[in-house]
């Protein structure tokens, strides 16, 4: 077990079924005013951290891991790669696929079904934060699987103190850059470089923790 500022009590299985689903529901209502608010999200920064560290001839196999309406799907397919969104929220798929033409997979997070050594990159790109703190271990355990030796993730998460819990009807768990390292050590990964979002504020100002880790090759 990996220790953490503050322990939150168990969640057993009926507590995380609530919280995917009253989760999923609240992007499920709001989906069109999500596309719409977030459409013009400059994440460029994220996504050449991402990609500056993926060694290899390109195109690059990339798993846009809660890819949202696809807005970075896009992106991705526009610089040339093979980019596959994967999403729980059925809405988000659905425009996810119409909207970037790509592959898109509806799965829930805390129950991925992925494929072994099949990327090159994994962009989680405000999306890991949804996971419950004792559960991501075992996410993490399944990204770190389905990236090739020496693939990369890229994740980007509102940074706190180690809590979790409810904010309005989503579920979130927001860790400090000390804590996040544990976990993803913990998994394997070897961290390649982090940093706070938006840039060019100050630190108090940047609620965003991006962080770039590497899958050790052969």
């Amino acid at each position: 077990m990996i220790p953490s500022e503050e322990v939150s009590p168990a969640l057993d299985a009926n507590d995380l079924r609530q919280i995917t689903a009253t989760t999923l529901q609240h992007y499920t209502a709001s989906a069109e005013a999500f596309r719409e608010g977030t459409r013009d999200h400059d994440v460029r920064q994220n996504i050449d951290a991402l990609l500056r560290h993926i060694e290899g001839p390109s195109p690059f196999i990339i798993l846009d891991f809660g890819c949202g309406p696809g807005r970075d799907l896009k992106a991705f397919r526009a610089l040339g790669h093979q980019p596959i969104g994967l999403d729980g929220c059925p809405r988000f798929a659905e425009m996810a696929r119409t909207d970037s033409g790509c592959e898109v997979w509806q799965q829930d997070f805390l129950r991925l079904d992925l494929p072994t050594g099949r990327f090159d990159g994994i962009f989680a790109n405000a999306s890991l934060f949804h996971v419950p703190t004792q559960e991501l271990s075992q996410v993490l355990g399944k990204l770190y699987a389905a990236l090739k030796p020496g693939g990369v993730l890229f994740s980007s998460n509102p940074r706190g103190h180690n809590e979790e819990g409810w904010n309005g009807n989503r579920y979130g768990s927001y860790h400090d850059l000390d804590a996040w390292r544990r976990y993803l050590n913990a998994a394997g990964f070897v961290e390649l470089e982090h940093y706070y979002r938006p840039s060019d504020l100050p630190c108090e100002q940047q609620p965003w923790l991006a962080s770039v880790w590497r899958k050790p090759g052969l």
